[in-house]
């Protein structure tokens, strides 16, 4: 599909997008936390994506391509929220949720848990942010979380090891069983494995999408 769009198919990258648009807004929403900001993110790479096409060398799957161009959209809105010196109203509520003593009206309910893991993020660099994300909150591998960053899967669990370190004491209230998750993904380091393995198409080495569902596989 994409080479079919670098050749002039008017059409091509759009079938290509609709192939994958799930597993992006995905990747989107939950790194960023805001439907609005997410769509804008999601955008802003769809644009680039379609401008830089012809540069595309092969070197990874065209879907790892794609997740990277979205990650780093995401990466950029996050630098440029944490370098606000402001507030926002979503960020007051997120913030008041996760505080201790201060439970919302529906305390103990998903929506307030979601709060409390959003603010929580919040509170990470936006690179720690990205591979809890990825690896945590929709089971990337190290290794696929790694390509898509363009970093090391060392840096991978580098970062992830330090960002539950941190997050660890805000939500240790929401804790069920005695090895912490986020967001009921993978767990801390020393668990019995970081993130499950994801399929390939046979003999291809490309990326095959999650069984029965919208999350991710690289």
């Amino acid at each position: 599909m994409l080479r079919r769009h670098v050749n002039g198919d008017t059409e091509a990258f759009g079938l290509l997008f609709t192939r994958h648009k799930d597993r992006l807004w995905a990747v989107a929403v939950r790194t960023l936390g805001d439907p609005e900001e997410a769509a804008d993110a999601l955008q802003d790479a769809m644009i680039s994506a379609f401008r830089q096409a012809s540069g595309f060398r092969g070197d990874s799957a065209v879907t790892t391509w794609l997740h990277r161009i979205v990650v780093n959209a995401c990466l950029d809105r996050l630098r440029r929220r944490a370098a606000r010196p402001t507030v926002s109203g979503l960020d007051e509520q997120a913030m008041a949720a996760a505080s201790p003593g201060q439970p919302g009206p529906d305390a103990g309910t998903g929506a307030d848990t979601a709060l409390d893991v959003r603010a929580a993020l919040r509170t990470l660099s936006p690179d720690q942010q990205a591979v809890l994300v990825l690896v945590d909150m929709l089971g990337y591998s190290v290794a696929d979380a790694a390509e898509v960053l363009g970093i090391s899967p060392g840096t991978v669990k580098s970062r992830c090891a330090r960002g539950r370190a941190r997050l660890l004491p805000r939500l240790a209230h929401l804790r069920r069983q005695s090895t912490p998750r986020v967001s009921g993904a993978a767990p801390v380091p020393g668990g019995p494995q970081d993130s499950p393995q994801l399929g390939n198409h046979p003999g291809t080495g490309r990326v095959s999408p999650a069984e029965g569902g919208g999350e991710p596989r690289l």
